[in-house]
């Protein structure tokens, strides 16, 4: 699509672009121009599910030579483009839209005269943007108002605003939102508690951040405030709940800063959104994205919370430079996580915490190709879900860490690590970054504690190298032995001593069942202590998994559970358990079909690519 008219020779050379790219994920050219910030005024309209308005970017020329702005698009629809004068007025400009590329959507080409400050993009997206969820009333909490969120990792902030949308480009942003009375606005960035709406809804991203840090949603909302600096945004009818799920959270950013340093990003709030978030957690900063399934009403599940505010280090502050590098984010948020959790919950805790992590990594490979089992492949990243699906990265990542540190000592890799955050802050990284820093800050002087051969098996090996160290946790060892004799009809269940037990203890035990316990054993395990109703997803999930395993009539309570959870990291496992049984493929087919509007764009892909299969 062209707009305004050149020359045909004048348009192609302003348009030429060489066979090059940094991040084969982003058309962007931010070898020539850099966005510094970005500024957002859009309307939402809930009954054309579209967001409309303009992005305006600053822009830092680094190319002097450089005419053309090149930025990434996916579904929207481009009204006009305009760039900044020097005396401060709007003139048009050229632009075209490439072909669609399945994965990247479509390259937004500005051709200019000169190298403008500044230019405004007016727009408007796709009701399927892939990054916004736009939900019915009658998919929320109560009923009454329709609620929108947005996931715009990896790739797709793109869906929302045109933006170099690559972890390579981090800027500044401001935003102006219109939205429907009777409905709160928030935005990864800071906001008024008190403000009405009233002239839309204004925030301000003072900290530089990548695009699939953006993030944004709307519908009815409440909040009440846990500390001086954090915060809990959900339904109303969630509000209270989630208020004491959470309340542990300004001690957990106190306990984080006495390991890593200050938190740099003013508040910690959380939005708790609607069952169909499709993860646990998005980092997103100022406003971590949770999942309603964490609400187990005794605060059992509180890692996950953990993880997304150490994301504020690991993540938020240090990027990946591009999705390959993706366990630079995710395993070091994980290592820290359970530092976290040791640091408030006590060392007996947070062992049993790792070695549960450990052992479902383990468990995992046999469903991850060898190919995608390395934490650094060797391959050109060219698909975001390459780096992404299997989730290895977390754990495997995480456990070099703990083997540094097992190594290093505390005293060492504390120190560190901090460095680590600290040098790079605000800044995007590769892994030959973090080795290069390993080498002159570690190993350089203790080099007994990994060779070159060593640190590679980890980085680009499959597996967990054997050298690998590993938890032992004793309560799980004790729990492990009376599981065993519970399988072998050696221990009656009122033997198991289950009173005393942490969800990480059912967690590890029903893992351990799963594939192994009969049909009659997980009915006399849900008779015992009614398991089908627990309170706890993640208890809840594995209960179900085996118990389908097992071959044990679950599915009343398996129904209610699909139809009322969107997160795939529950809903995929049980899809595919329930359609490789040939008992209970038709009926897992048919709740299917009254659950899909209920899930997430992304949930919902998953589930249908289990159908085809």
């Amino acid at each position: 699509m062209f707009r305004l008219s050149l020359p045909a020779a004048a348009l192609a050379a302003a348009f030429a672009m060489p066979a090059w790219a940094q991040d084969p994920l982003s058309f962007a050219r931010y070898d020539q121009v850099r966005t510094t910030d970005l500024h957002l005024d859009l309307k939402a309209d809930f009954a054309r599910k579209t967001l409309d308005g303009y992005a305006e970017l600053s822009l830092n020329w680094v190319d002097k030579s450089a005419r053309t702005l090149v930025l990434d698009t996916r579904q929207l629809k481009i009204a006009r483009v305009q760039v900044l004068r020097p005396d401060g007025s709007w003139a048009p400009a050229s632009f075209m839209l490439d072909k669609q590329d399945a994965k990247k959507g479509r390259a937004l080409r500005i051709a200019l005269q000169t190298q403008p400050e500044k230019v405004r993009i007016y727009y408007r997206t796709a009701p399927t943007a892939s990054a916004l969820q736009w939900m019915n009333p009658e998919q929320t909490l109560s009923g009454k108002r329709p609620f929108m969120f947005s996931q715009s990792e990896t790739i797709d902030a793109r869906s929302w605003a045109p933006v170099q949308d690559t972890p390579a480009v981090r800027f500044t942003y401001s935003a102006r939102i219109d939205a429907p009375a009777g409905m709160r606005v928030v935005m990864s960035a800071e906001g008024d508690q008190h403000a009405t709406g009233k002239g839309g809804w204004t925030f301000k991203m003072p900290q530089p951040i990548p695009a699939y840090l953006l993030a944004i949603a709307i519908g009815e909302i409440e909040l009440r405030n846990l500390g001086p600096r954090t915060a809990v945004y959900a339904e109303p009818g969630r509000i209270d709940a989630a208020a004491y799920e959470l309340a542990d959270t300004e001690k957990m950013v106190s306990a984080a800063e006495s390991l890593y340093g200050p938190y740099r990003w003013g508040r910690y709030d959380m939005l708790v959104l609607p069952p169909s978030f499709p993860i646990g957690g998005m980092e997103n900063p100022r406003m971590t994205f949770l999942t309603p399934t964490m609400i187990a009403g005794d605060r059992s599940l509180n890692d996950l919370i953990a993880h997304e505010l150490a994301h504020s280090w690991s993540g938020n502050l240090v990027t990946n430079a591009s999705w390959k590098h993706w366990w630079l984010n995710e395993g070091f948020t994980t290592y820290v996580t359970t530092r976290i959790v040791e640091s408030l919950y006590g060392k007996e805790v947070a062992d049993m915490n790792l070695q549960v992590e450990q052992a479902e990594a383990i468990a995992s490979l046999k469903d991850i190709p060898p190919a995608k089992q390395a934490l650094l492949t060797k391959d050109p990243d060219t698909n975001p879900d390459t780096y992404t699906d299997e989730g290895l990265a977390y754990p495997k990542g995480a456990w070099l860490l703990h083997t540094l540190e097992e190594r290093a000592g505390r005293e060492v890799f504390d120190p560190f690590l901090r460095g680590w955050f600290d040098q790079h802050a605000f800044q995007s990284a590769t892994t030959e970054e973090f080795v290069d820093y390993l080498h002159k800050n570690l190993l350089a002087k203790n080099p007994v504690i990994m060779g070159d051969a060593e640190l590679d098996e980890w980085l680009h090996g499959s597996g967990i190298p054997s050298t690998a160290q590993y938890v032992n946790s004793p309560r799980l060892a004790a729990l492990d032995a009376k599981r065993e004799a519970w399988l072998k009809g050696e221990l009656a269940t009122s033997l198991l001593e289950t009173p005393g037990w942490i969800a990480l203890e059912w967690m590890h035990f029903l893992n351990g069942i799963d594939g192994k316990a009969n049909a009659a054993q997980m009915k006399e395990l849900d008779d015992a202590f009614k398991l089908h109703d627990t309170k706890n997803n993640e208890i809840g999930f594995r209960f179900l998994l085996a118990s389908v395993h097992a071959g044990y009539g679950v599915r009343e309570p398996l129904n209610a559970f699909l139809m009322s959870v969107g997160r795939q990291k529950f809903v995929v496992p049980l899809y595919k358990a329930l359609l490789a049984n040939p008992n209970e493929a038709a009926w897992a087919k048919s709740v299917y079909a009254k659950a899909r509007p209920r899930y997430h764009p992304e949930t919902q892909g998953s589930v249908d690519k289990l159908l085809k299969k």
